[in-house]
């Protein structure tokens, strides 16, 4: 009973550890563009990136920790470590995307914007501060001093960058496409079951409406909601 009491903390924690070592271990190697493990730690630090964002947004909705305090210090920590996400900004605009879905107050969702590179780069618009550019600036100029610039731009930077456009398809252009939102009472889309590729595509957020359905599920016990019977 314990253990499930404080699952999401470990599983947030582990996220986070991993990120760090897969990071780490990154860094350190010496780039072989003929090697598959460059490609595949690319990758995988991706889908990293993705899960610290996720572990980020189940902050946002209280389902980290039952201890605020806890809950938040990992939600602040998981948006830093990716490219300074701030937290405090995050959290209203996120819980205004649930409050006015596909609406003009919705600040993820943009009536006809069906393009999805116009939509994306919007989408980014919201979100991209001029903070984060300054920090990530001073960030890869003191770690160029101690790490080779290609690892810092394959490894630390390319992920990051791939990674919001896997958060952006899956978890926003996808489940709202399209010159109208769609009509049921969450105007969210959600993917055919498969759970596996649900999880590798990002973290089950393909599986919109539910996520919408109940705010309050924790991304890896979404794929139960799958199961339900649904009115959409």
């Amino acid at each position: 009973m314990r253990l499930k009491q404080h699952l999401g903390v470990i599983i947030g924690i582990s996220i986070i550890l991993l990120w760090a070592a897969v990071l780490t271990y990154g860094l350190s190697i010496t780039i072989d563009y003929s090697s598959p493990l460059l490609y595949v730690l690319i990758l995988v630090q991706m889908h990293l990136y993705t899960g610290l964002f996720i572990t980020a947004h189940d902050a946002m909705h209280g389902t980290v920790s039952q201890n605020k305090t806890v809950n938040k210090s990992i939600g602040v920590l998981s948006a830093l470590l990716f490219s300074y996400n701030f937290y405090g900004r995050l959290f209203p605009k996120h819980h205004e995307h649930h409050r006015f879905v596909a609406t003009d107050q919705d600040p993820d969702y943009h009536k006809g914007r069906t393009g999805f590179i116009p939509w994306y780069l919007s989408f980014l618009g919201q979100y991209i501060t001029w903070q984060q550019i300054l920090l990530m600036a001073i960030t890869f100029n003191l770690l160029k001093l101690i790490v080779p610039v290609e690892n810092l731009i394959l490894l630390w930077m390319l992920p990051a960058v791939l990674s919001t456009v896997q958060l952006f398809y899956f978890g926003t252009f996808l489940p709202h496409r399209g010159s109208h939102a769609p009509d049921n009472v969450h105007h969210s889309r959600t993917q055919k079951k498969n759970h596996l590729w649900a999880f590798l595509s990002c973290y089950f957020f393909g599986y919109h409406y539910e996520h919408h359905a109940s705010p309050g599920t924790p991304w890896w016990k979404l794929w139960k909601m799958k199961s339900k019977p649904t009115t959409h």
